[in-house]
């Protein structure tokens, strides 16, 4: 295989990677849903060997897992993940903070006000796709700045690790409402510059998401995982 031959046989894998999330992420698969690598491969008229590479790309995002016999099956809310996940963001998206703030701009603080008010468009009109993207790269915008390239790649993935769990929250408009008012606060606490506030509000915010979420899956609570109904 040629140089170009791999690499847009990469793109293709990608491309279908991001289809399928989205179509999980807007609940168009349901948890427990059996995905058939032969099936895609028919869908989006390509081999199954880039479906098959998507499919893992899904399965390390915890969007899928992989059974024997079965193949790739959409996954199920599991309360521990869930925990898992947000533990991690409380834990390292404050300390990317704290560094990232001192090496911001007027300018960067500016591009971040265009992307809170583009997120809270997205509230307003209820568009959980856009919402989804836009979410994460708040987030990232505000820590990019910070010297800890490892920790970034982490968070950057336990963001996308979380968009499944936070549209499930975001289908309620007080959280809706909520979210769109936590963000706009932190961004004014970080251009005011006040990192130990911001970063505390921060907390306080992913706190608040794996609340709202560990609430709306309470009657599941018995079981070792939750599923969208």
């Amino acid at each position: 295989m040629t140089m170009k031959a791999r690499f847009e046989h990469r793109t293709l894998s990608a491309a279908i990677a991001e289809h399928l999330r989205q179509e999980i992420l807007d609940g168009q698969h349901a948890a427990g849903t059996q995905l058939r690598q032969d099936a895609l491969a028919e869908r989006f008229q390509v081999s199954r060997i880039p479906v098959r590479e998507a499919l893992f790309q899904l399965e390390a995002e915890g969007l899928l897992r992989m059974e024997p016999h079965r193949g790739a099956i959409v996954s199920s809310f599991s309360v521990e993940e869930i925990g898992d996940i947000f533990d991690l963001r409380a834990l390292l998206e404050p300390r990317l903070l704290a560094a990232s703030l001192p090496n911001m701009s007027d300018a960067d603080l500016a591009q971040v006000a265009g992307l809170d008010a583009e997120f809270a468009q997205a509230v307003q009109a209820s568009d959980m796709a856009r919402w989804g993207e836009l979410n994460a790269q708040f987030h990232m915008s505000l820590y990019r700045h910070a010297p800890q390239p490892r920790t970034l790649s982490i968070v950057a993935a336990l963001l996308q690790s979380s968009e499944r769990f936070t549209r499930l929250q975001m289908n309620r408009q007080d959280a809706m409402a909520r979210a769109r008012e936590e963000h706009h606060e932190l961004l004014a606490l970080c251009r005011r510059r006040q990192s130990e506030q911001a970063c505390a509000h921060l907390v306080a915010h992913i706190q608040q998401v794996r609340r709202d979420l560990l609430q709306l899956l309470a009657p599941h609570a018995g079981a070792p995982s939750a599923q969208r109904g």
